[in-house]
């Protein structure tokens, strides 16, 4: 039995859909690589922790909409570039408060606004009716493809290869010259000395 016009065409649209939303992530994720030199999860991450500092992982994993082993990886990743660090909550030793360092918040200065926060404020604008419907619709095309049990990391997180600075090109901050972002102390201006690898 063959499907209706009007079921294709529905079938059509939700696959277009998510092609637009996967191409805008893959782009985006992309652009700010080649600006700052770190993927859009860790500056989804990154500003969040500006924007609130002192929050402990579970904090920011609340307000990504993400799980903590997937925002723990990205907060790893940070504290190891130098734009992020972990300090034991002096209240309760089991807890780590986050805060940027200076070449965090320097690294923010000129970064562009990520796909996934765009995505998070289109979300807070639908109706609550609107994000369940979404959401269980989500649920169920997960289901009957069979990628219910996948891990949600954050989009491109896995894929992203942390390559030696000097692949990513050196970039100005401050009048100094210096590789990547990490570790740079100053003016929040960057500028471009070199392509990406």
């Amino acid at each position: 039995m063959t499907e209706s016009p009007l079921r294709e065409a529905d079938a059509a649209r939700a696959m277009n859909g998510l092609r637009r939303i996967v191409r805008a992530l893959r782009a985006g994720d992309s652009e700010i690589e080649r600006a700052i030199g770190i993927s859009s999860a860790q500056l989804f991450a990154l500003r969040q922790i500006v924007r609130r500092p002192g929050r402990s992982v579970s904090d920011l994993a609340a307000s990504t909409l993400t799980t903590q082993s997937s925002i723990s990886e990205v907060v790893t990743r940070l504290v190891r570039r130098g734009l992020v660090t972990k300090k034991i909550s002096d209240g309760d030793h089991r807890i780590s408060r986050l805060e940027a360092t200076a070449a965090g918040r320097a690294a923010l200065a000129n970064a562009p606004e990520t796909t996934q926060e765009r995505l998070l404020a289109a979300l807070a604008r639908l109706s609550a009716t609107k994000q369940r419907q979404l959401a269980t619709g989500l649920d169920e095309l997960l289901v009957a493809a069979g990628l219910q049990t996948l891990e949600p990391t954050m989009f491109f997180e896995e894929s992203f290869i942390e390559r030696p600075q000097s692949a990513r090109g050196r970039r100005r901050f401050a009048g100094r010259t210096v590789a990547g972002v990490g570790g740079v102390e100053g003016s929040p201006e960057v500028v471009d000395e070199g392509e990406s690898a």
